[in-house]
């Protein structure tokens, strides 16, 4: 076998931050994700605390894998997409098993997109896609770059192509992505994580 490693054997995870625009953004993408997928996708869309979420209803008629808000201490199972509970941070931990915490907001939002970008880089390093979408404040860019130092991918959206351009400006000033494409783009790179089969 000749030339690069495909995307989808270099990839176990996949975490996606988003906020302001994010859920039709995240239509687009979950929409993407072929039925072989093999990675985990991990989301964090900022919604309001106080409210119950309906995000599960709304994505799973658009995608090809189950989709499921996420549960404490539930193993993180590939091919599956888990939405953070409102009020929640969301984190993976030792085993690739999923954790809520109630800790303080960072960035004036749990669940925070930094949180669940941290503790993924620190158990699925090289092996992990980190993407950050539109959004209003700066909740992601640490979180992105802790991904790019543990080695692994980084997708930030076109900052011009957002409906927010905050977030997606706020990780480019923390260093460079290896990906900085329109929603489209972003959608037709997710395309290819299937296992081929």
């Amino acid at each position: 076998m000749t030339g690069a490693v495909p995307l989808a054997q270099r990839i176990d995870a996949v975490v996606v931050g988003a906020s302001a625009g994010g859920v039709e953004a995240l239509l687009l993408l979950l929409a993407a994700l072929p039925s072989t997928l093999r990675a985990t996708v991990l989301i964090v869309q900022h919604l309001p605390r106080e409210r119950s979420s309906l995000l599960v209803d709304i994505f799973q008629p658009r995608c090809a894998r189950p989709v499921w808000e996420a549960e404490d201490k539930a193993p993180a199972q590939a091919g599956a997409v888990y939405v953070a509970p409102p009020d929640y941070h969301l984190l993976v931990e030792e085993g690739r098993t999923l954790a809520l915490s109630v800790d303080e907001l960072v960035h004036f939002s749990r669940p925070s997109i930094d949180v669940l970008f941290e503790s993924a880089a620190d158990i699925y390093r090289e092996r992990l896609m980190g993407i950050v979408l539109t959004g209003a404040n700066r909740d992601g860019a640490e979180g992105l770059d802790a991904v790019r130092r543990a080695g692994g991918i980084t997708v930030v959206q076109q900052p011009e192509s957002a409906v927010a351009a905050t977030m997606p400006m706020a990780a480019l000033e923390l260093g460079p992505a290896d990906f900085v494409l329109d929603l489209p783009a972003i959608a037709a790179l997710l395309a290819t994580l299937g296992d081929g089969r």
